[in-house]
């Protein structure tokens, strides 16, 4: 019989049956290896089927797009027609009196129970007379001298409260409640001030931030920005059980990620005699984006943040005896955001590929036999010495 060339290149060279020993603790080491492998198996199947995010950091090119503030905040001692919100930021833009204009404001009882709702949307107004000729007066915030020798559409003039109210801020003078101004007498802001003095507020809904630097800012009374940022806070100050204590119940930049709550969401800020108490808030805001396998992408943003809290009348530090707090500012509640040039991408990916699967087991299988095989062998020659010693 010839041989083949092929025996030479055999790297699996037979052992005859004849010549093979077969050992009790050989077949328990078989039954240990085949035990392993199968976990070892199941376990790649599982991280086959595992998704996983992946997180990838690049440089944040969609800066010139609008990030979404979503905010539910209780402010237990603040009536909701004093409460005022602004978003001020470093492009010079500002967001004035943001709380009648696409906020829920829900009245609150001083035991926090609601009392009423009030839904505002941009652009909605109060109908100020049915007298079409008629020019509400501004009460000397506004030069109205000329206004007889103007046609209509050219005259000065202060048809709502709220243009009362604001003409009164760009002069920095205090309307107070509102009880010598006829449109506010006619819109019955009055009344609604000393209805709602001993009330609380809740305020929720959207706004759109430059992703920029900027602050989003709480304070009472009417917002201006001219020479400042200024408020009408004559009326909080004649009221010293009024504070900005509150309850963020959630606060997010862009929508909230299940699983993923924000750092702020049920923190509670109670400062007994909070009166003249200011709020701070500082947030560093990284941009994300989730994709899912599925395909959906969801813009959004993570931020960490720390609280900070004084009396604006300054003094010095109750609980920290060297440190003094600087007189000035009003009571409110401001949020700093900072946004990162960086945005984080996690993309959801499957743990494992199926050649990375293949690999593994064929790794797995080999392992535990290389194993196996030198345990035998060091089981056996450990068995046969003994037995040779105890023959002798």
């Amino acid at each position: 019989m010839v041989k083949s060339k092929l025996l030479s290149l055999d790297a699996f060279a037979k052992t005859e049956e004849d010549v093979r020993v077969r050992t009790r603790a050989g077949g328990l080491i078989t039954l240990g290896c085949v035990v392993v492998t199968l976990l070892l198996l199941v376990s790649e199947w599982r991280r086959l089927w595992e998704v996983e995010k992946r997180p990838q950091v690049v440089l944040d090119r969609d800066r010139q797009q609008k990030l979404e503030l979503r905010l539910d905040i209780t402010f237990s001692q603040m009536p909701c027609e004093l409460l005022n919100l602004d978003i001020i930021d470093d492009t010079g833009e500002a967001q004035l009196n943001l709380l009648e204009e696409g906020f829920t404001k829900t009245r609150l009882d001083k035991h926090g129970r609601t009392l009423g709702k009030e839904e505002f949307r941009v652009g909605e107004t109060l109908p100020s007379t049915d007298d079409q000729d008629y020019c509400g007066p501004c009460y000397g915030a506004r030069d109205q001298d000329q206004n007889e020798n103007l046609p209509r559409s050219e005259r000065v003039c202060c048809q709502t409260c709220g243009e009362v109210r604001a003409a009164y801020a760009e002069m920095n003078w205090a309307t107070f409640d509102g009880k010598g101004f006829e449109q506010c007498k006619r819109e019955g802001y009055t009344e609604r001030l000393q209805e709602q003095i001993n009330e609380g507020c809740r305020v929720a809904g959207t706004a759109q931030l430059n992703r920029v630097h900027g602050n989003i800012h709480f304070a009472p009374g009417s917002a201006h920005v001219g020479k400042g940022h200024a408020h009408d806070d004559s009326f909080y100050k004649e009221h010293p059980h009024l504070s900005f204590n509150h309850v963020i119940h959630s606060l997010s930049f862009g929508p909230e990620i299940a699983g993923n709550p924000g750092p702020l969401n049920g923190r509670a800020m109670e400062v007994p005699n909070g009166h003249s108490h200011f709020f701070s808030y500082f947030a560093k805001v990284v941009p994300i984006r989730y994709e899912t396998l599925a395909g959906t992408i969801t813009e959004s943003a993570e931020f960490s943040v720390t609280a900070h809290d004084r009396p604006v009348h300054g003094g010095r530090d109750a609980d920290h005896p060297n440190t003094v707090h600087f007189r000035g500012g009003m009571a409110g509640m401001t949020i700093n955001f900072e946004m990162s040039p960086l945005k984080v991408i996690q993309r959801e990916q499957y743990a494992s590929t199926w050649t990375a699967f293949v690999l593994n087991a064929i790794t797995s299988i080999g392992g535990v036999l290389a194993v196996g095989t030198v345990l035998d062998r060091v089981t056996y020659h450990t068995q046969r010495t003994l037995m040779g010693k105890k023959t002798l």
